[in-house]
């Protein structure tokens, strides 16, 4: 019996069920979503489902978690709300570029944060043995948020992360579809597609998008539930290009507005938070540093100093000298 594996044509003996084939691969089911002729294979059936002669199938890495059930403050003044749950940093990082998992375990600590990125790929069939993501990043520490990295249709998005909640259960999914390789621009056509789909199935979703407001609000009313306008391209590190446009989305906004992509370095983080945004997702600005571990830490702090200096209001700007120490007295 020959089927085709992630791309691979490989050979089995017949009978042979889902879980018999996962076995013989040497995968944990428990860390793995599996699509049959582009349909999702529920866990409860892989020891009943039958493979045929001919079936195509992917198997993914399982990327699912959270934090532990009712985890998190209640109420603070310093937390934000997502899809009805609650997170104390404003900073989330994701997980691609290190050196080692090892490395990106400990960037994500000194980061602080509580929900990191993760995309969806495709298993090695070839080395089972292969580390996987969740052996460094413990899936019930952080939030693990399913991404649609590198998809540029509306069809591969909603199959992306059909096939992480199937991996890992978990709802709360960030929303790309990027326009093409150069810019990886979103396109927003092919997003607002996708959120339509994605709402109608209960995902809950904190969406990519371009800087401007009319599309933002129109993603909000559609029911999204954080919007994420990039600063600049993605992996540039320019930092806030139109500080304008998200001005005016944070303004208009009822949902979480989150800056993602473009940030380089502290000051642009805390450039973001001063217009007002609920937080920051980034990636390449630590991960690509010299030293990744103690940027996490300046994003840590960079985040924090520009969501209490928004908080503070900052001075108006004025034409001319207003001097510090009064003039009365004046010897």
């Amino acid at each position: 019996m020959d089927i085709h594996i992630n791309g691979e044509e490989l050979s089995f003996d017949a009978p042979l069920t889902v879980e018999q084939l996962l076995g013989n691969l040497g995968l944990d089911t428990r860390k793995v979503a599996v699509e049959r002729n582009l349909e999702i294979v529920p866990k409860s059936v892989y020891d009943e489902l039958a493979i045929a002669d001919g079936d195509k199938f992917e198997i993914v890495h399982f990327i699912g978690g959270g934090a532990p059930e009712g985890g998190g403050p209640q109420s603070s003044e310093e937390t934000f709300e997502v899809a009805g749950r609650v997170f104390r940093s404003r900073l989330l990082v994701g997980t691609g570029k290190y050196k080692d998992f090892e490395e990106t375990a400990l960037a994500i600590e000194a980061s602080g944060a509580e929900i990191v990125t993760v995309a969806v790929r495709r298993v090695n069939i070839t080395n089972h043995d292969e580390p996987m993501l969740v052996d460094y990043v413990d899936p019930k520490k952080y939030v693990y948020l399913p991404n649609t990295a590198g998809c540029f249709t509306a069809d591969d998005a909603v199959r992306t992360l059909r096939l992480a909640r199937e991996a890992g259960g978990w709802d709360l999914v960030k929303l790309e579809v990027l326009g093409d390789q150069k810019t990886l621009y979103p396109d927003m056509t092919e997003t607002l597609a996708a959120a339509e789909v994605l709402l109608k199935e209960d995902f809950k979703i904190m969406v990519y998008c371009s800087d401007d407001p009319i599309l933002a609000k129109r993603l909000e009313d559609m029911g999204c539930h954080a919007i994420m306008p990039l600063a600049a391209p993605i992996g540039s590190g320019l930092g806030v290009q139109n500080p304008v446009s998200v001005r005016l989305i944070v303004e208009q906004s009822a949902v979480p507005v989150l800056v993602d992509a473009g940030v380089g370095t502290a000051s642009d983080a805390t450039i973001a938070m001063e217009l007002g945004c609920d937080g920051i997702l980034m990636n390449t600005a630590i991960a690509e540093a010299k030293n990744p571990i103690k940027m996490a830490k300046a994003m840590k702090l960079a985040v924090e100093s520009g969501r209490l200096a928004y908080q503070a209001g900052r001075m108006p700007r004025k034409k001319y000298a207003d001097p510090s120490s009064p003039l009365a007295g004046l010897i």
